[in-house]
């Protein structure tokens, strides 16, 4: 692990290969381990950077104004990097479509894994199955929440938790538990979101964009998936991989892998 000052916080990252530069921006329930079944095989051709984004993991969290699409393009500049593939999961492909759109110039290729782009809405549907699923929890207690966010998003609605492997549910929960206590500090710290958001500028993603999900994941974000390929003028959208459901690059390594070697430049 390193840490760098990005934005005036020390943002920590773990760096391997060499080659075009790729950046890995991990899920809101996760924090830059998600992508420890990635950075092997990536590396063998790119140089590889899984960053924990402020307030997460290792990376601090100041009381100053940020965003973390901004922090993202910091961390380029900290660098020294002209522009980086980026490769989001969950609130990370957010995090990166908003950074390909506020620093087009920056970003050479964008890569998304079950990513509610800023402006998306949930469904009516995804509501009710999260109260089917989870119900109330207290939100106070976050290791019964940080359960019922990994049934909901790791499980996924359309599997039993006894058909996931027991030690990604373990993992999941325990980089949940880290995440919420993150996000409840976030939730004190002014952070800027994009305006007009991205799910309304979907076009203007004019570098090329690779779209996937999880066949498990909720129908929303396999929806979402289908415009983003769809609206984006470079767009490719991946068949949906069996047997996993929103934290696909974690779950399912192998095809993720595969696709993204054929994909990033």
């Amino acid at each position: 692990m390193a840490k760098i000052e990005v934005n005036g916080a020390l943002l920590a990252y773990d760096e391997a290969g060499s080659g075009n530069p790729v950046v890995l921006v991990h899920a809101g329930i996760a924090d830059r381990r998600m992508w420890r079944g990635l950075v092997p095989a990536l590396a063998a051709r790119h140089r590889v950077i899984a960053v924990d984004l402020r307030g997460y993991g290792d990376s601090e969290l100041p009381a100053a104004p940020f965003a973390h699409h901004d922090d993202v393009v910091g961390l380029l500049d900290a660098l020294g990097i002209a522009s980086a593939a980026l490769v989001g999961c969950s609130f990370g492909g957010r995090v990166a479509a908003d950074a390909a759109l506020a620093h087009p110039e920056r970003v050479s290729a964008l890569a998304l894994f079950g990513a509610p782009v800023s402006g998306n809405e949930w469904s009516e549907e995804t509501e009710r199955l999260w109260e089917e699923l989870v119900g109330e929890v207290n939100p106070e207690d976050l290791a019964a929440t940080a359960a019922g966010e990994v049934r909901f998003w790791v499980v996924g609605p359309t599997r039993r938790p006894e058909d996931v492997d027991p030690e990604l549910i373990r993992f999941a929960e325990e980089m949940d538990r880290q995440a919420l206590a993150a996000e409840k500090a976030l939730s004190a710290v002014e952070a800027g979101e994009l305006d007009p958001p991205a799910i309304d500028r979907l076009t203007e993603l004019r570098m090329p964009v690779l779209v996937g999900t999880g066949a498990d994941d909720v129908a929303d974000l396999r929806r979402l998936a289908d415009r983003i390929a769809a609206e984006a003028p470079q767009g490719v959208r991946l068949p949906d991989v069996p047997d996993a459901a929103h934290l696909l690059p974690l779950e399912r390594p192998e095809p993720v892998n595969a696709a993204l070697l054929d994909f990033l430049p």
